[in-house]
Parts: structure tokens; sequence; C-alpha cells
């Protein structure tokens, strides 16, 4: 009976955490509106074609700088190159619509790198020369590419560094040049990691919404906020979140696909000795210019920029409001690590304990959540608690009862199970990997001492699966404390988290002022890639 419960629980925590997609596609699927056809002949094409090319343009420039990165820091020899490797993971902790702000203020017309370029030249207006404007699609993609490459970088390296030196030193001998060996022997073989690497960045390019939104780039995801919020349309916001949520799946599936073709790399390896490329005079400048500035740009320049913005601007930042927010946020973020971390737990063991293949089923359906925009994500999580708030009224003034009013989305409900419904993924991951370490001996023998499940769990799994948890529930608390879309659509009145107040600053063009909450986020976005550069070093 006590399993029962278990597998009762792990089933019903996974449906509610699949009832805003199931929530999106019913909304999706009612007859479409006039604000819906209206949008569809006039804009909508628009968006997708916007859409579709700011994915290309950010995947075309994240693959030019994340697999060379990767290729130089797996198989060459570099002055630095201890510092380097981890330096190029740092932008992913810059919240991109920051680094948007920072180049605008840059390289707009009445930037410095515009006017020193006047003063040189002798040019008095913009009609003497041209400058590519950065508030464009280019623009856009530029600074999305320049935060998200590491995930291919990340992925790249890691597939160059488990490959066999073996074949590297064979082609070699058959006369491959360097670039010959890169072409015909590491780059096919790290392709399945590249296009996992991709798939990732096509997704978090799909979910930006702080970036475009600055730039004035209409994409999907801005159709999916300016239609609930400026036409007031749940129908028509739900229709063109649910063409998103396909596009995302396509990308999952290409995803999946790629994983499985990578199967067939898997080798057996040896320690064996490294042997990277001695890189000298021109192509080793070349190749330090190259990721110097990959990091420059993508984070130090950036960094340095809101450091000194804070400190211009310390005594108008540091005040009520900005610990107030900063509350919110540690509070909101917490909360949703705890409970996460709890389901995780729930559905982990629940697997480990049952030990059937269907047990499987409800983790994956509670970590779907995570694939979605941070806008589709809060219309499916708007839907269903919009429904609930009126029937929990209808259902008071029935019993004669005074209403209680939004009890769900006027308050932290919704933000907190939009969070958990995105998130729980990455607790879910970590705790699932944990345990499958664990070896199954040690459940027998617990069972023969005469141990149940719940002790099972606090005496033996709980003490080992420790630092898996902790790495979940970190993951989670930080992920809250970036993401930008979801809070904006679902936080309630009068309510900010450090995100929302500094995009508040970036959409007036005022990030001076919120600099230091900036560097809030960004610092305790380096947390994870702190742990994550140790896990590298361990396994490399």
């Amino acid at each position: 009976m006590k399993r029962l419960g278990w597998t009762v629980g792990s089933w019903a925590m996974a449906l509610l955490l699949t009832l805003p997609i199931l929530a999106l596609i019913v909304e999706a699927l009612l007859p479409a509106e006039d604000i819906f056809r209206h949008l569809w002949r006039t804009v909508l094409p628009v968006y997708i074609n916007n859409t579709f090319w700011l994915v290309l343009l950010v995947l075309g420039f994240s693959l030019l700088c994340g697999v060379p990165a990767a290729w130089l820091m797996a198989m060459c020899e570099l002055p630095g190159k201890r510092w380097l490797q981890w330096a190029l993971i740092l932008p992913l902790a810059m919240p991109s619509y920051i680094v948007a702000f920072v180049y605008t203020d840059l390289l707009d017309f009445s930037g410095p790198v515009q006017q020193i370029l006047r003063a040189w030249f002798g040019w008095q207006s913009a009609a003497d020369y041209y400058f590519p404007p950065i508030r464009s699609l280019g623009g856009a993609a530029l600074v999305l590419g320049l935060v998200l490459y590491p995930y291919v970088y990340l992925l790249a390296r890691t597939a160059f560094l488990e490959q066999s030196t073996s074949l590297i030193q064979s082609s070699r001998l058959l006369g491959c040049t360097p670039w010959q060996s890169f072409k015909r022997v590491s780059l096919p073989l790290a392709r399945p990691s590249i296009a996992v690497g991709l798939s990732l960045v096509a997704m978090e390019t799909l979910a930006d919404f702080g970036t475009v939104h600055f730039f004035a780039v209409n994409t999907l995801t801005t159709a999916v906020y300016d239609t609930w919020l400026g036409y007031g349309s749940l129908n028509a916001a739900a229709k063109i979140a649910a063409m998103m949520l396909l596009v995302v799946m396509v990308l999952l599936s290409l995803e999946r696909v790629s994983r499985k073709r990578q199967q067939v790399f898997q080798k057996t390896m040896e320690h064996e000795q490294e042997t990277g490329y001695r890189l000298t005079g021109f192509p080793r400048l070349a190749a330090l210019l190259f990721c110097w500035g990959l990091v420059l740009l993508g984070f130090l320049l950036p960094f340095v920029i809101l450091c000194y913005h804070a400190a211009q601007y310390f005594d108008q930042a540091w005040n009520a409001r900005f610990f107030e927010y900063s509350i919110n946020s540690l509070l909101l973020s917490g909360l949703v690590a705890t409970i996460a971390l709890m389901m995780a737990l729930l559905l982990g063991m629940t697997h480990r304990l049952k030990g059937k293949t269907y047990t499987v089923l409800p983790m994956r359906l509670a970590s779907m959540g995570y694939a979605l925009p941070g806008t589709v994500l809060a219309i499916g999580v708007l839907v269903p608690l919009t429904t609930l708030d009126f029937a929990i009224n209808d259902l008071a003034l029935w019993l004669g009862l005074s209403e209680p009013g939004l009890v769900l989305t006027g308050t932290m409900t919704a933000i907190a199970f939009g969070y958990l419904v995105r998130f729980g993924a990455m607790a879910v991951g970590a705790v699932e990997s944990s345990i499958n370490k664990v070896s199954p001996s040690l459940d027998m023998v617990t069972q023969t001492m005469g141990y149940g499940p719940g002790a099972m769990i606090m005496k033996v799994h709980m003490p080992l699966i420790r630092k898996g948890m902790l790495a979940g529930a970190l993951l989670v608390f930080i992920e809250c404390m970036k993401e930008l879309p979801a809070a904006l659509l679902l936080r309630p009145f009068n309510f900010q988290t450090l995100a929302t107040y500094v995009y508040q600053f970036v959409s007036d063009e005022q990030l001076e002022r919120g600099a230091l909450p900036a560097i809030v986020i960004v610092l305790v976005g380096l947390v994870p890639l702190i742990f994550l550069n140790r896990s590298l070093e361990q396994h490399h």
C-alpha cells in the first residue's frame, strides 16, 4: 500500500505539471476569434518570418563561434588555456537583454563608438556615413549569439575531448593537415553533440523576450505577449503559443534523433596521452584573439560597464525597493527550488522503489515544461488558473459567501506554479542522475534488515544523493532568479522580481539605475558555471 501511495503521488504530480500544456492545447483548438484572424491576415506572417531568420542567424553565429573555440580548447596548447576554457562559458550568466542595452548604448548614433568615428573622420551627421543599426534583426541575432554560443561550445568541447587521440594521430600519419584532420575526423564524430547544442540555442532564441522586445523586433514571443496584454485575447495568444509549442516539439525531436545517432560513436577509451597541437606565431595569436574576443564581447565588457554604472549610481540604486525586490526574488526562487526538490525526490524514488518501465513516464511528463518558452508557459498557466479562480468565486456566491477574488492568478501562486512547471525538470534530472549511481544492492540490504521505503530513503539514499539534490535545487533557484517573460505575465500587481525590476529600467533606457540589481543576477548566475567547470575538470 505504501508503494501504491508513492505511485499515485508521482502520477498526480506529473499530471499537475502537464496541466498547462493540456490547457494551452485545448484553448488553441477552440474556434478562432476575430482578433486572431486579423493578426493572421496582417502581422503574423511577418512575425513568423522574423522568428525564422532570427533563429537561423543565431544558430549560424553560435556554430561559427562555438565549434572553433571548442576545438581550440580541446585540441590545442595555448597560453592561459586553463583560465580561457572556463571563461568561454561566462556569457551564459549574462541576461541577453542587459547585453542588448549595453551594446545599444555603445553603438547607437549618440554612443561613444560613433562619436569617435565622427571625430576621427570629420563626419557631421548620419547622412555622411553608414553604420549598421544595432536595433535590428541582425543586432538581436548578434547579441543572442554572444550569449548563447557557450551551449555549442560546451557540448562540442566535451565531444572533442572524448575522441580517441589514436584516431587523430592516424589521420596525421596518413598525411592530413590539422585542418583536414578536424574536417574529416573530429567534426563528423562531434556532429551529434553539436546538433544537440544547436537545438538548445534554437529553443533559447525562440524563448527570448527581453532582447527582441527591447530592439522592437517582432517575433512569435512578442506576439504572444502583445496579444494577451494589448488585445486581451487569451484565445489568440494561445493559438500563437501553440504554434511555438509545435516548433519546440520539432526541435526536441531533432535533438533526440541526434542523441540516438550519437550512440553509434560511443567507444571504450583507456587513458591516452594528450597530444595537443602546439600553435606558434600568427595562428597562436589569432586563436587567442578569437577566444578572448568572445569572452570580452559576451561577458567582460558588459560586466565592466555594469560595475561602472553601479558605482556611479550606487546611492540611487541602494534603496528600499532594491531590498524589497531582492527579497521577493530570493523568497520566490527558494520556495520553488524547495518544492521542485521535493517533487524530484517523489518522482525519482517512486521509479527506484517500483523499478518498472512505466514509472519513468511521470518523470518525463513532469519535465516537459522546461522546453516551453516563458510566454507560452505563462498562457498555459493562466488558462486553468483563471478557470479555477472563476469556479472558486462562483462556489463562494453559491454558498452565500463573499467572493475571495483572484486567489490564484492574483497572488504568487501563479508565478510559483509557472516557475515549477518550467524549471522542475532541472531538479528531476539532477536527482534521477544521482539515484541511478546508487547501487541496487544497497536497497536489497536495507530491505533485508527490515527497513521500509521511507526509512531506506532517509538513511541510505538521501546521504548518498545530497550533492545531486543540492545541484538540482541550486539550478532551479538560479533560473527562477533570471526568468523574465513568465514573470512579466504571471506576477501579481505591485510585485516585482529583480529580473522585472532590471528590465523596467532597460525598457526606459535607464540601465544605469538598474545596474546594481543586474550585477546581483549575473553573480548568482555564475554559481552553476563554477560547478560546471569543476565537473568538467574532474572528468578531463
